[in-house]
C-alpha cells in the first residue's frame, strides 16, 4: 500500500490546480485519482468539440437527472467531463468570475477570508492573460485568456440592439462589475481549447513526487477514528487503497463529492442507514442546497446573414472551415459555443445584474443534437442567482451508480418571476432596430405567447441545465446546521479531510463557474500548505 501526504480525488478543474500546487515541493508526495480517462482524443483540443464531446460517453459522464416538476416533468442531460480537467475539457471555455458582491457576501456570511479583496489576487495568480490592462488582468500564470478569434455581424447587431435597450458596451466583464454586453474572453491559446489539465496539471506530471491515476473509480474515503486516513478505489476490476499521513482533499465536483462523501459515511444518517453505510459523521447538509443556472433559450429564424446552422450543414463548407483552422487557428472551428455575452437586470429593484445571456449564432434543440440547417440565433438567458435549492445524493452504495441528481428548478415564486422578465427582455432587444435587417422571427417559444402564464409555461418547456452545478458540500459556521465544511474548506467534523471544488459554494456566483472552482483550489491548496508550517 501506498503512502502520500495529500490524495487528491478527482482530476478535474480544481484537482489540477491541487496537484499543481501541492506537489510543488519535491518532498510532497501527491497522488491523485481520476475516474475518467486521458485527454487525448482531438475534440477535447478543437473549440468547436463541444458539439461532439456533450452527449458522447467517451467526453461525458452522461448523467440525467430526475423527473424535475418545475420543468413539465422532464428530465434532463447533466454532463460533466469524464476525463483529466474535468469539464473544462468539454465546457463553453467562457473565462468568467462572477461579481464582487458575490464574495463578499460569502464574507458577510461569516466566512473570513472570502471577500472580493481577498480572491482577486488568487484569480491573478493563475491568470495568463494575453493583452493585460489595468488592475484587473495579469499574465504569467497557468491559466490562458484571450479574446474571441472570429466575429459574427449578427453578434454584432445583437450588441447594438441590447445598447438600444439600455444595456451598455463593455470591453470586460471581469472587473467585478459584470453588467454590460460585450464579447467573451475565453480560456484558449492560439485557437486551441486551454483545459486546466493542459494549464495545471500535463506541465508537471514529470515531477517525481507526483502520480495520477486514470480510470480510478473510487470507493470511499477510509475514515479511522474520526479522521481521513486513506482512500479506497477501484481500476479494471481491481481493488486499491493508498494512505495519505496528511490530508485527503475531495475535487470530484458538486455532483461526485457529495456521493463519495456519502458511501465515506459522511452525510445525514437517515439517508446513509437507507443505503446500509455506517455512519462516521452526520452532517444532514451533504448534497443539499444544490444551486445551477437554469438556462432558457429562445431561438429566431434569421435572413441575410450567415450563422454556424447553414455553415455546419453545407458539405462543401466544411472542408474550407477545416483548412481555415489548420492553416490559420481561425473560423468558426475556433469559436467558444457562446460568444457574445450580457449581464443585465430583470427588474429595477436588483442591485446588480441578476440575468446572463449567452448569445450563439446558431440553434439546436440540445446540446449533443446537430444543429438546425435554416439560419438562426439562439438568446439563451438565465437567473444569475436562483432562489430554488436542489440536491445530489448517492443512489445506492455502488459507487458506480449514477447518483440522484434534482434541481428543482423553477420552484420560487421569484424564480418564476425572474424567468418571465428574462423572456420579454429578450424580446425587447430583438426588437430593436439594428437586428430589423435580418427579419428575426422568433420560432421558440414563438410569438402566440403573450401572457405571463404563457411565457412560464414555455419556460419550464425551453428551461434547461447550462451546467454550472454547486453548493452541495457548502460552507458555513459550525452552527449552520447545513453547512459541510468551514472557511478553510475542512469537513466539520472529520480531521485531515477538505473539499476544495464548487459543492463548497454557499452560494452561485454570478456568471459562469469553472474559473471560480478554480480559484477556490488556488486558496484550498495555500491554506493547506499554510497549515502545515504551522
Amino acid at each position: 500500500m501506498e503512502r502520500f501526504d495529500y490524495i487528491i480525488v478527482g482530476g478535474g478543474s480544481a484537482g489540477c490546480v491541487l496537484a499543481n500546487r501541492l506537489s510543488a515541493d519535491p518532498k510532497t508526495r501527491v497522488l491523485v485519482l481520476e475516474a475518467g480517462g486521458k485527454d487525448d482524443w482531438i475534440w477535447f483540443h478543437i473549440p468547436v468539440g463541444y458539439l461532439f464531446s456533450i452527449g458522447n460517453p467517451r467526453a461525458d459522464w452522461m448523467f440525467e437527472t430526475q423527473a424535475i416538476p418545475g420543468l413539465a416533468g422532464r428530465k434532463l442531460a447533466y454532463p460533466r467531463g469524464k476525463v483529466i480537467g474535468g469539464s473544462s475539457a468539454i465546457n463553453a471555455m467562457i473565462y468568467m468570475r462572477g461579481q464582487a458582491a458575490d464574495y463578499d457576501g460569502w464574507r458577510q456570511r461569516g466566512l473570513a477570508g472570502w471577500g472580493w479583496e481577498d480572491v482577486l489576487p488568487l484569480f491573478l495568480a493563475q491568470e495568463d492573460h494575453i493583452a493585460p490592462v489595468g488592475d484587473h488582468h495579469r499574465s504569467g500564470g497557468e491559466w490562458r485568456v484571450e479574446h474571441p478569434r472570429m466575429r459574427w455581424g449578427v453578434l454584432d447587431a445583437f450588441s447594438a440592439a441590447a445598447e438600444m435597450a439600455g444595456i451598455p458596451v463593455v470591453a470586460d466583464f471581469n472587473g467585478g462589475d459584470n453588467e454590460g454586453v460585450g464579447y467573451f474572453q475565453v480560456n484558449q491559446k492560439a485557437g486551441r481549447r486551454w483545459s486546466a489539465a493542459r494549464g495545471f496539471l500535463k506541465p508537471v506530471l514529470t515531477r517525481p513526487n507526483l502520480k495520477l491515476v486514470t480510470g480510478a473509480q473510487v470507493s470511499r474515503v477510509i475514515i479511522e477514528e474520526g479522521r481521513a486516513v486513506g482512500v479506497a478505489w477501484t481500476q479494471g476490476g481491481e481493488a486499491f487503497e493508498a494512505r495519505a499521513d496528511g490530508e485527503v482533499v475531495l475535487a470530484a465536483g458538486a455532483v461526485g463529492t457529495p456521493q463519495i462523501l456519502e458511501l465515506s459515511g459522511i452525510g445525514d444518517g437517515g439517508r446513509l442507514s437507507a443505503l446500509g453505510v455506517e455512519t462516521a459523521r452526520h452532517l444532514p447538509g451533504v448534497g443539499e442546497n444544490l444551486q445551477d443556472h437554469l438556462q432558457i433559450r429562445p431561438y429566431y429564424g434569421v435572413t441575410g446573414v450567415p450563422t454556424m446552422n447553414e455553415l455546419y450543414a453545407s458539405w462543401w463548407r466544411r472542408p474550407l472551415m477545416a483548412a481555415e483552422y489548420a492553416l490559420f487557428r481561425k473560423g468558426p472551428m475556433s469559436m467558444a459555443p457562446s460568444q457574445l455575452g450580457a449581464f443585465a437586470r430583470s427588474s429595477p429593484e436588483q442591485a446588480t445584474p441578476n440575468l446572463q445571456f449567452h448569445v450563439q449564432p446558431l440553434s439546436l434543440e440540445r446540446f449533443g443534437e446537430a444543429l438546425h440547417v435554416a439560419p438562426a440565433i439562439t438568446v439563451s438567458v438565465c437567473n444569475l442567482r436562483p432562489a430554488s435549492r436542489g440536491s445530489i445524493h448517492a443512489a445506492s452504495a455502488d459507487p458506480r451508480e449514477a447518483p440522484l441528481i434534482q434541481p428543482n428548478y423553477l420552484s420560487t415564486a421569484e424564480d418564476e418571476r425572474v424567468a418571465v422578465d428574462a423572456m420579454r427582455l429578450v424580446r425587447e432587444i430583438v426588437a430593436q432596430p439594428p437586428l430589423a435587417r435580418f427579419s428575426p422571427v422568433e420560432r421558440r417559444p414563438g410569438a402566440e405567447a403573450q401572457t405571463d402564464d404563457e411565457l412560464l409555461a414555455a419556460a419550464r418547456t425551453l428551461g434547461t441545465t447550462i451546467f454550472h452545478p454547486v453548493g452541495t458540500a457548502k460552507m458555513g459556521l459550525e452552527s449552520d446546521p447545513g453547512a459541510v465544511v468551514d472557511a478553510r474548506l475542512r469537513v466539520h467534523g472529520v480531521r485531515a479531510l477538505r473539499i476544495a471544488d464548487a459543492s463548497v459554494m454557499p452560494t452561485i456566483t454570478s456568471g459562469n463557474t469553472n474559473s471560480p472552482t478554480m480559484m477556490i483550489a488556488e486558496k484550498a491548496a495555500r491554506m493547506m500548505v499554510e497549515d502545515v508550517r504551522r
